[in-house]
This record gives C-alpha cells, sequence and structure tokens, in this order.
C-alpha cells in the first residue's frame, strides 16, 4: 500500500498519474484524513483542474478543524487566484492585440437560478475580484443585468470565463447596435397572404416591408416609463419653494420589437406612434368602435396586435424582462446619452430609458446571433 509520503514525491516529480493512483488508494483506506483530501486538491491544482482544486479546497476549509490544513488551503487558493488573473490579463492583452481596442462594448448578466447562486457567487467573486457576498446581491434572479461597460475585446474574455464557471453571460458591442436596422412601423397594411408593413427607416422615410411570419424569430416586449412633472405643495413654507415639481410615472408606453434576423431587420411597434386609424384591424372591438366613428382605447387595440402576434409567433423567443434590465443599465448615464434609440416618444427632455430599451433589443439580438453563429 502507498503512503502519503509517495503521493507528496510524485506531485512534486510532476508524475500526476501515479500521484493520483496513490491518492485514491489512499482515499479509499482513510477517507477521513484531512491530509489526503488536501493533496487530492494539490493534485488537481497542479494538472490545471482549476474548478475540482477550489472546490476541494473550499471543502477543507468548511470542514477541517487543523489550523496548519486551513492555512495551506487558504494559499491553494490564493495560488489559484493568482495564476487565473495572470491568465485573464494574458489573454485580454491579446484579444486586444488582435482586434480594435477602442471598440466599446457591455458586459449583461443573465439571470441565475436560486439552488445555483452560492456556487455562481463564488465563481463571479474570483472572476471579477470581488468578495462572495457582493457578487451574490449582482447575480440576477430574474431578467438580466447591464453588469459592465469598457472594451469588448476585454468584456469577451470575461464572458468566456463566466460561461466557463457556468454562469450565463454575454458582451454587446455598441458598434453592432449603433447598426441595427431597425424600421418603426406606422401600422400593417395588410396580414394576407404575408403580413405587409408601412414603417419609416432611421431617415424616417416611409416605406412598405413584407415578411414572413417564420422570419420572426424573437419578440422583444416592454413598458417604457411615461413621466409627468407632478406639483406638491408644503404648507409649512410660504415662499416660493412652497411649490416642488418632480418626475412621476404617469403610465408605461408599450413598445414590441419583432426581430427577422435572416432579413437583417428589427420591426418596431409603439403604441403612441401606432396609426390604429389606418391598416388592418386587430380586435373586434376597434372594428365596433370605428364603425361608430369612435376610436377605441388604446390598450384594446395594442392587445389585439400582441393577441395576432402570439398566434402566429408560437416559435419565436419572447424576452419580456425590460424593466428589470433597464434599472441597471439607466444609471450608466455616458452610455445612454451615446445611443441612438429610435423610439418615437414625445417628451419635455430626453429619458435614458428610451436608449436602454434599444439596448435591451439590440442585446437579444446579438445574443440570438451568438447563440446560432447565424450572419449579421
Amino acid at each position: 500500500m502507498p503512503s502519503l509520503e509517495d503521493a507528496i514525491a510524485a506531485i512534486e516529480m510532476g508524475d500526476y498519474r501515479t500521484a493520483s493512483r496513490h491518492l485514491k488508494v489512499l482515499y479509499r483506506t482513510m477517507p477521513e484524513n484531512p491530509w489526503v483530501k488536501f493533496y487530492i486538491a494539490r493534485l488537481y491544482e497542479e494538472s490545471q483542474r482549476v474548478d475540482e482544486a477550489e472546490a476541494a479546497y473550499r471543502v477543507l476549509l468548511r470542514d477541517c478543524t487543523s489550523p496548519k490544513i486551513i492555512n495551506q488551503a487558504r494559499q491553494g487558493l490564493q495560488r489559484l487566484d493568482e495564476k487565473q488573473k495572470l491568465k485573464r490579463e494574458k489573454a485580454i492583452a491579446d484579444a486586444k492585440a488582435q482586434s480594435d481596442p477602442s471598440e466599446a462594448g457591455v458586459l449583461v448578466l443573465e439571470a441565475t437560478p436560486k439552488e445555483r447562486r452560492k456556487q455562481a457567487a463564488q465563481h463571479l467573486a474570483r472572476i471579477v475580484e470581488i468578495d462572495a457576498y457582493a457578487a451574490r446581491l449582482i447575480l440576477q434572479v430574474r431578467g438580466w443585468r447591464l453588469y459592465r461597460t469598457g472594451p469588448l475585446a476585454e468584456l469577451e474574455i470575461y464572458e468566456q470565463e463566466l460561461q466557463g464557471a457556468n454562469i450565463a453571460a454575454f458582451s454587446v458591442s455598441l458598434n453592432a447596435i449603433s447598426q441595427l436596422n431597425v424600421l418603426r412601423v406606422d401600422y400593417v397594411k395588410s396580414l394576407t397572404p404575408k403580413p405587409v408593413v408601412i414603417c419609416r427607416d432611421r431617415d424616417n422615410r416611409q416605406g412598405q416591408f413584407s415578411f414572413d411570419w417564420s422570419d420572426v424569430r424573437q419578440q422583444i416586449r416592454g413598458g417604457i416609463p411615461w413621466f409627468i412633472n407632478a406639483v406638491s405643495y408644503d404648507i409649512s413654507r410660504r415662499t416660493k419653494d412652497q411649490i416642488k415639481r418632480k418626475p412621476e410615472t404617469q403610465d408605461f408606453v408599450q413598445m414590441c420589437d419583432l426581430h427577422l434576423p435572416q432579413r437583417g431587420v428589427i420591426l418596431r411597434f409603439c403604441d403612441r406612434s401606432y396609426d390604429f386609424a389606418n391598416g388592418v384591424v386587430f380586435a373586434p372591438e376597434q372594428q365596433q368602435q370605428i364603425g361608430k366613428l369612435r376610436v377605441a382605447t388604446l390598450r384594446i387595440n395594442w392587445n389585439g396586435i400582441l393577441k395576432v402576434f402570439d398566434h402566429h409567433l408560437t416559435e419565436a423567443l419572447l424576452w419580456s424582462d425590460f424593466l428589470q434590465f433597464a434599472e441597471t443599465a439607466i444609471d450608466f448615464h455616458f452610455l445612454m446619452e451615446g445611443i441612438d434609440h429610435y423610439v418615437d416618444i414625445e417628451r419635455p427632455e430626453a429619458s435614458p430609458w428610451d436608449p436602454a430599451f434599444q439596448l435591451y433589443s439590440g442585446a437579444a439580438w446579438i445574443r440570438y446571433l451568438k447563440s446560432t453563429h447565424t450572419p449579421s
């Protein structure tokens, strides 16, 4: 029977196959021996099995009472962090050298199931160099989080590391977002034999566009806040400060983008700019009120459009967690100010919520292209 010293010597000589064989025998005969467990972790570390080494060291920190082993396990984790950091820095430097270092992007974290949050937080903390508690707060239970901006080449390295740690994340090129072909739909002219829409391009030129329902691979839905300047009175003041104005959300403007990646087109529908007086009648209530020369409510009209989409687009992906994403994006003020959003909402002043929808839809577009490797 091999001794622990035999296994240690094999590790130091780089003979990992022999070390593995010895440690398997030792673990079968002494499964509770903490030194056997420690050198299994060392074997993982030396043979570049980083995730298994980290997990083994953390088990020792959790279960072991020996100060010497705990100290050794901490040193092992520190070595893993330093090696991974050096590897990441080299990968980032190589990526920047092979691409345009000035091209900017964003890194998006997707939702993490509750049962995986603890483990995912540990990986995220190691990768982005923060503590595990802060990492756990960053992880989304639902929807997406705009986590970081910076050079696209750097963010793509983080994307690869996160995905390697089973954390759903993807990077997005801001240049690709700016080049998206968004057609704003004025109204649907007809639905048969195929849908035909009257729409406007980014230069506000009106034209006609026809497509097949099978062209639509994704729907992006969301409500953009509509603000009013609410007036409040402070009766304790008798000066001009008695009247205060602050923006409050009065309503939500409903948006729906249809993604046609093979056609290179995003069709954007907006309930405030859609011309319900023209084109297809989507809801019986709308037909009835038009007959009486009255305008149907906006909600009825809009729901009529969505029902048609739901009927024809059963195979298309649906993304509808815009609010969760936007709440993490609107604080990136300079980012929002630089995005052309093509959202037709008349506002007294610009709002970061409008470009946030463009970014959300664009991120979904690029995520789809990455997942399917569809040429853009």
